[in-house]
Parts: structure tokens; sequence; C-alpha cells
């Protein structure tokens, strides 16, 4: 086997400083240590995210901070203030997480941050994307590069077995500290962590092997990418972030996969959500859409975002939730200050969500 140092493809990271987000768990803390060999110390800086949920968190913390001075590693804790949500508190956390981060890297001209989800977390997001109904981009997992905002974010240890990164501690006697909401059975991620031991002992599935096909997939998945850039390009016409306009006939006359990839990624693009639709109920617009001759489509609201035909296009633009009917003395008024604008016969809800974009009237 080869060694964890051997693993790391430095190709991933740019030049520049490297921010790298250590919870004090076993994984973040192998990361922050391999890569201080790797890329020298005065390269890296080490980001903890106090998120107050538990009254362990601080001492936590701490405990990151008296390590990384230890060690000769800059080290900041960002804590997530004010009052927390009850429920979905998981996904709550991640944002606010990255949110913080994000705000650090930006003030301190940090490019990248580097995260360390590893093989398993490949795996469980797998069955994760599986539970929720997600099509081929979803199951292919996570990327090793992607972006939160214009962070770029890396993850270089997507090969690596997290047991691989606990001895890689021992050799070295760090100690680390386990998250008890790890084991909670109230999060799906930790009831599918619990499961995988049995799906291998039982089926010889092993994680290795559903993390090489999640490859696989992947390698579809960029062709498909390219296939839908190239068609977004030629076809569609976005109106600053808020709608975007796209040929109906070329939709209609297009395999039904490239469809379905297409209207998947500019809702993403249009809600400004993390996440894709369920791939259901994609599917169930595709279908709607391509009906051979039938050019009465009522529209649909999906991801929060409203699609509708018009002027021989679909539409989708985000949702905006008003009871008023916007006055023509508004849009005018918009106009006036955003001129490009009066060449274009718009549709209405185009029209409001743009108003809502840049103006701040209540109407």
């Amino acid at each position: 086997m080869l060694p964890l140092e051997k693993k790391i493809d430095l190709s991933l990271f740019e030049t520049g400083k490297v921010a790298i987000g250590v919870s004090g768990g076993a994984d973040s803390l192998a990361l922050v240590l391999v890569l201080a060999e790797l890329l020298g110390k005065e390269r890296i800086v080490a980001l903890t995210v106090d998120h107050k949920l538990r009254s362990e968190s601080t001492e936590e913390a701490n405990y990151v901070t008296d390590l990384m001075q230890n060690l000769g590693i800059e080290h900041h804790i960002l804590t997530w203030e004010g009052e927390k949500p009850t429920q979905g508190i998981e996904e709550a956390a991640r944002i606010a997480r990255y949110n913080l981060i994000y705000d650090w890297c930006r003030q301190n001209e940090v490019n990248t941050l580097c995260v360390a989800h590893h093989l398993l977390d490949q795996v469980e997001t797998f069955f994760i994307r599986l539970h929720r109904g997600s099509g081929l981009t979803g199951l292919c997992g996570m990327s090793a590069v992607g972006v939160w905002k214009d962070l770029r974010i890396v993850r270089p240890l997507l090969d690596v077995h997290p047991q691989e990164l606990r001895e890689y501690l021992l050799q070295r006697d760090i100690r680390w500290v386990e998250d008890p909401s790890n084991q909670s059975d109230d999060f799906l991620r930790c009831r599918i962590r619990k499961f995988l031991p049995s799906l291998e002992e039982k089926t010889g599935i092993s994680m290795q092997r559903i993390g090489d096909t999640m490859k696989v997939l992947a390698k579809s998945r960029d062709f498909i990418r390219a296939q839908v850039e190239n068609f977004i390009t030629k076809y569609a016409r976005f109106w600053d972030e808020v709608g975007v306009c796209i040929s109906l006939k070329a939709l209609r006359e297009s395999h039904k996969e490239l469809v379905y990839q297409v209207l998947n990624d500019l809702l993403k693009k249009i809600s400004g959500k993390d996440y894709t639709p369920r791939a259901d109920d994609v599917e169930r617009l595709v279908v709607k859409l391509t009906k051979p001759n039938n050019e009465n489509f009522c529209g649909a609201t999906l991801s929060e975002c409203e699609l509708f035909v018009a002027q021989h296009k679909l539409w989708i633009v985000r949702e905006v939730r008003s009871k008023k009917k916007m006055p023509k003395a508004v849009w005018e008024a918009f106009v006036k200050e955003n001129s490009h604008y009066s060449h274009f016969d718009l549709p209405y809800k185009l029209r409001v969500a743009l108003v809502k974009n840049k103006m701040p009237i209540v109407f």
C-alpha cells in the first residue's frame, strides 16, 4: 500500500496559500499534517469552526489550537454565533461552516480551501443521493475540485480509506477527537455509515469497488457535461442571475437525456441552490416538455423556479412570491435605470424577478 504522502495529487493545488478545514477529527488532522509536509507549513492555514452545538465544541476547538501551535501551523477558530435552527440542523451547520470559512478566506486573500472528505464519505454520498433519487451527476459523488461561491474546494483524500488516516496519526502519536453526532441515528449519513460494513460482509461489495464505479460514472458525466455546456451556449440566454430562456424547438428535437441534464443545470443556476432538484421531478418535466406537437405546456414550479412557455421559448425564472401585481410604473423606473432592457419584450414574471433582484421595492 502506498504511503499517504504518495496518494496526494499535488496538481490539484494552485499557487498561493491554502486553507484547511480542521475539526479535530482524525480525517482533517491527518490532512493538515500531510499537507504541512508536502506544501510546507508557510503555505497552509488551519481553520476550525466552532458550531456551538455541543458543550464540548469549544474545548475541542481549543485542542486544535494547541496542537497547531505545537506543530508551528497557523490556526484560527471561527464561531457560528446566534440562534440555531431546530430543524435541518445538519444542513444548516454545513452552510454556516462554509460561509464562515469563505468570509475568512476572502478577507485574507486565500483562494483555495482543502477539506478531508475521504473514500467512505464518497460512498456514503452515493447512497444518500441514491436515496434522494439523484441521476448520473449526483451518483458520481463529490469532485476532487469544486467551488463554493468563488472559492476553490479541493478534496485530495477521496481515494483514501479513513482507516489509513487514523493509522497515519497513530504513527505520529497524534490524538484526535470523536464527534458523538457521527454515530447518531438521527442523520441518514450515520445510518448509512453503520450499514456499509454489513453490505461488504454479506455481499463482498467493497467500499473501494463502489468508489471505482463512481469514477467510471464520472467519465460519462464529464462527456455529457460538455454536451450540456455546448447546448446552453448555443440555445440559451440568461437574464442576470434570475432567469433564462431557451429554444423550445431545440429542446424538443434533442435526446431526452440531454434535455434532462440541461434542465437540471439551468434550474440549479437560476435557483441558486447547492443541489439539483429530485431526478423524478425533472424527468416528469422532460416528459411534459418533449411530447410531440404539445404546444400547451401549462407551466410548472420546481426548485423555487417558475417554468413556462412564451414566444416559442421555455423560460425558467426565479420564483417571486407576491400577492400584488407589479405596477407598470415600477417596471418603467427599472428600465430607466437599466436601459438595455428597453429593447426586449420580456414576460411579466421575468420582469418581476429582475426588479426584485435589483431594486428594493415592495409591491
